[in-house]
């Protein structure tokens, strides 16, 4: 019998002191977000980095089974590029130095955030583009998550799909984490990463619905 896929999953998320109106929820949501991964065939590990003008790893490569409890400090500003860019590079040595039986069937990086970048030192726009598309290659896959936000222009100018992106209320940030969630394991189960029209329906600012 052959043992189960493995997968990566890496959180990126935004601490940034504008998180603090949505802090018990982003909280919530990312423990919403990985029950929903529990029901998944594959073997899981998960990294969780998050950023505002500094860039932590809070838990590195941990078996969903025992992720440690979370709580969410919002503070300064949003260097976006530098944690995208900072959590690519990390991750790809690591399984370069990896046996080739032991690396990852499938990564995924998440990224949610709720405000622009204005804080990032080492790397471009035009970098994190170029790495992102280089891992995409490799059968990577990128969601987005931009709260209260052009989700798709900013998602869009990376090189990450429109069909990985959801734009949300931040009002609805544990629903739209748990969204994502269901969205990653469909994919993960032979299906299509796509958010689909429901979904996005469900979660989307008040603003869009009106149009």
């Amino acid at each position: 019998m052959s043992n189960p896929p493995t997968r990566h999953i890496l959180v990126v998320l935004d601490r940034s002191g504008s998180m603090e109106n949505v802090r018990t929820d982003t909280e919530g949501g990312l423990r919403a977000f990985l029950a929903e991964q529990a029901a998944s065939p594959s073997t899981d590990v998960v990294t969780l980095v998050q950023f505002d003008c500094e860039i932590e790893t809070v838990f590195s490569v941990v078996p969903l089974a025992n992720v440690p409890e979370f709580r969410l400090a919002p503070r300064s500003s949003t260097a976006l590029l530098d944690a995208i860019g900072t959590t690519i590079n990390g991750e790809s040595a690591r399984v370069a130095a990896l046996a080739e039986a032991d690396r990852p069937d499938e990564t995924v990086v998440v990224i949610l955030t709720d405000g622009a970048e204005n804080a990032s030192r080492e790397y471009t726009l035009t970098q994190i583009e170029k790495l992102i598309g280089e891992r995409r290659d490799e059968g990577w896959v990128f969601v987005f998550l931009g709260a209260d936000q052009d989700a798709f222009a900013v998602s869009g100018r990376m090189g990450i799909d429109r069909d990985t992106t959801l734009s949300y209320s931040g009002r609805k940030t544990t629903g739209s984490m748990r969204t994502a969630g269901t969205m990653i394991s469909r994919g993960s189960g032979g299906g299509s990463y796509t958010f689909t029209d429901d979904e996005r329906a469900q979660t989307m600012p008040e603003s869009e619905s009106d149009r």
